[in-house]
This record gives structure tokens, sequence and C-alpha cells, in this order.
């Protein structure tokens, strides 16, 4: 296509358009989804409702295993360098039938935490998009790029080394070994239908196991992805729709511990509501894995909305919790998570429980443009982590519709220019050194040779 336009303006020095078009080029799809460049405008990101062109220092190589889609109902913006402005693409610029052109997002692999969404207009009655998190991409140097930054280097949920044929084999020996054993039928669900890559790592017996629990939530997460009531999204998956056992819990516990040698198991996943309701079964469980083996790291990824169980569950041999957190304010953790009987006061005592405990503490930070960059939040989160003294952040990214969010949160549309996700991370650790920065939960190797 490049190649095209030149010949068309073959007048111009080809070295003179060569260094007029060496920046980061839009991407728009048509209706049948085919993905092309516009060599002449450049690629926009958004953080908030501020626009910025995206620069070569904005931008990675695509990650393997991130996915392009096209982002329906919305007009691809774009900015033009010769005009010095914003323009929307109404229509395909490609196509002869005035046909509709759409914005191109990235769907990042695991361990790289979106800088900017994609820059859009959205049409008349568009509805609120799935239950993905939507990164800006572009075309450079005949390489598709996207806007984020490397936060974990960790090949844990790497496809290329997820082989589907292992999983499927082990799936098969599994059945045999535990044939009664529910929890191992609804990970093999988890794995096979739904492509999880936890469940996967189970049967593929490496890194870390997921222990599912819990089928309610005192919760209503806007951005739920196995639960929603209203807001028109289809969730992702079904959540787990009984409690194991302590019996059953403890058996695909220490089937993990004893064959990985360096060993996480987790309760509270994506296909659950909260493990702390159930924290009677979980502590029993707890017990029992803890009277057989003090090897691994036992994990709960929680809304920490009871301090009490945090506390019962540490006693019994819990090792790290993990918090979610959309936000460290107040009034945008509540906006986000609909708490039902319980307080952000609540999440902090827990914390506060956790660490008096000498577990280790993660926050699971979910990152959006605008909002996490902000000045107002980059404050508050330093101040939480002086004041709590968290061990790890996760620098995870919200699978959420971003205009809708900013509705949600009911944040100004003229907000303050943001610091940049990239610049955020950077300057958080660096003034925090001994603060882990990463995408998973650490394992006990792990955090040993960060302490160093």
């Amino acid at each position: 296509m490049s190649g095209a336009i030149i010949k068309e303006l073959s007048t111009v020095d080809r070295r003179l358009w060569t260094i007029m078009t060496d920046y980061p080029q839009l991407l728009i799809a048509d209706n049948r989804g085919n993905i092309r460049e516009v060599p002449r405008l450049q690629a926009l990101g958004r953080a908030g409702n501020t626009l910025v062109p995206l620069s070569r220092k904005d931008l990675i190589p695509l990650p393997y295993g991130s996915e392009l889609f096209l982002v329906p109902g919305r007009v691809p913006l774009a900015y033009d360098p010769l005009r010095a402005a914003v323009v929307p693409l109404t229509h395909d610029p490609f196509s002869k039938k005035e046909a509709p052109c759409y914005p191109v997002s990235a769907f990042i692999s695991p361990g790289y935490t979106v800088a900017y969404v994609p820059a859009y207009a959205e049409r008349e009655k568009a509805r609120i998009l799935p239950l993905f998190s939507y990164g800006a991409v572009a075309y450079y140097r005949g390489t598709f790029c996207v806007a984020a930054v490397r936060v974990d280097r960790e090949k844990r949920q790497d496809l290329r080394f997820m082989d589907i044929k292992k999983v499927k084999q082990n799936v098969r020996r599994f059945r045999t070994a535990y044939p009664r054993n529910r929890l191992i039928r609804h990970l093999e669900h988890c794995a096979l239908c739904y492509g999880c890559p936890a469940a996967k790592n189970f049967f593929l017996e490496r890194y870390e196991a997921p222990l599912p629990t819990s089928p309610s939530c005192n919760a209503r997460c806007a951005g739920c992805i196995s639960h929603q009531e209203t807001n028109g999204c289809s969730v992702a998956q079904e959540r787990i729709a009984f409690i194991p056992t302590p019996a059953e819990i403890a058996e695909v516990a220490l089937h993990h511990i004893r064959v990985v040698r360096d060993p996480v198991v987790s309760f509270g996943q994506g296909c659950e509501g909260e493990p702390l309701l159930v924290s009677d079964s979980i502590e029993r469980a707890v017990r029992l894995i803890r009277k057989k083996t003090q090897k691994g790291i036992i994990n709960l990824n929680t809304n920490a909305s009871r301090p009490q169980s945090v506390v019962r569950l540490c006693a019994a041999g819990l090792d790290s919790i993990r918090v979610s957190m959309n936000s460290v304010q107040e009034q945008y953790y509540t906006a986000y998570y609909r708490p039902k009987g319980y307080t952000f006061r609540d999440v902090l005592r827990s914390v506060r429980e956790a660490k008096k405990r000498g577990r280790f503490v993660s926050i699971n930070y979910f990152v959006m443009p605008g909002v996490t960059d902000s000045a107002k939040e980059y404050t508050a989160l330093r101040s939480f982590i002086k004041k709590y003294h968290v061990d790890m952040i996760q620098w995870r990214n919200l699978n959420f519709d971003s205009v809708r969010y900013f509705s949600l949160l009911n944040i100004p549309s003229a907000g303050t220019q943001p610091l940049g996700i990239r610049a955020v991370i950077a300057a958080i650790h660096r003034e925090f050194p001994r603060l882990m920065k990463g995408y998973f939960n650490p394992s006990r190797e792990r955090i040993r040779r960060f302490m160093k």
C-alpha cells in the first residue's frame, strides 16, 4: 500500500517522503475484519480524555499470543501530521462505496501492561464493549506494534509453551488417578473449553495451580467475567456451581505441590466468586495441605472484604494474599466494585492484618490509562505503599470499556494531563526498590531471588 502512494507522489523526493512518514501509522479494519495501515495518518493513543500521537518510544512489537480485533460501533481517530490536527475516519479510505471502517485494538498477552487505549469516537447507539482490555496499536516499519510495557518476563502463560496435546493427555491421566474429584473435572472444562492458562498449567504440572471454590460473591464488579446483571456485557466464563470439599481441594493442591519444583496454588480465580465467603472450607483445606507438606506457596486472590477470615487463614498456613483493586482511592474503588456488606476500610484492614502476620501481600492493580496514571491516583498510590508496606504490585490490565469506565467512576471530562502508564510504573519502582513488579503471583524461589 505504501508503495502505491509513493508512486502516486512520484514528484516528491522519496527521501523526504520517508522522513515525513517515519511515524507509527494508523491501523483500520473493514467490515470483513481485514486490517490495513493508512500511511499518511499517525496512530493515536488515548488516556482518559487525552489524545496522544504515538511515537516510536511508546510502542513495542506486538507480543506473541496477542490478538488484534476491530472495535465495533466506533470511528477511528488519527493524527494528520500535515494538518497538525486530529481527524476522524467515518469511512474506509480504501473503499469506493463509502463503507465504514473501524478502530483496531490489541488484547495483549499476559505479562504486559497497556499504556494507551485506542483513540476513537463512538457512533450513535454504540453498545458497551465486551470484557477485554483494549491496547492502542499501530503499524511501524513493517511491524504491528502496541502501546504497552513489559512488567513480567516469566513465561508462565506464554502459549508457545502450552502444548494442548499434553494438556489433553494429562486430563485423561488425571481422570484415572482422581475419578471422584469434582474440582479436577471443573478445571478440565476451564482448560479445554475456555482455554484458561491457569487451568492448563495445572494439567501441565508447572507454575501455579488454580483452586476455585466459591460460587457466590459479595461484590458486583462492573467488569466481572463470571457474572453480569444488567450492564449489557456477556460473561467470559461460567462460575463454579459447587463448593469443593476440603478433601477435594487438598487433593488438587497436594498433587501440584508434589510434582512441581517451585509450586504455587491459589484460591480465587476468574471462574468463581469471592473465596472468603467459603473461608471455613478453605481453612480446613489449608490445614490438610500443611499437615502433609510445608513446600510451596498457598496463595489467596481476594477482594479482602473479611479481615477476620484473612486472620484465620493466615493462622491455618496461608502464605500470601493478592488483593484486587482498581484504585487506592475509596470513591473509585467503591464505584467499580460496588461492595455488598463490606467497605473499602475492610480491604485496608485485611492488608494490614496479613502484613502484621508476616505474609506476602500483592496488589492486583487494575490499570486503566487516564485513571491509573492521573496525578491524584499516583499520589494516593505512593501514600498507600508507604503506609501499608505491600510487597508487590501486579500491574494488570482492566478488562472494561474505557469510555464507560470513566462514566462509571464519574471522572470529569476535562481532567488533568495524565502522567503516562510507563512513567508511573518506572517512578513507583524507582522510589520503592524493594517493591516487586510483575503480573503473576510469585513463587517462593522468585521472592527469595528478588529479596537478595
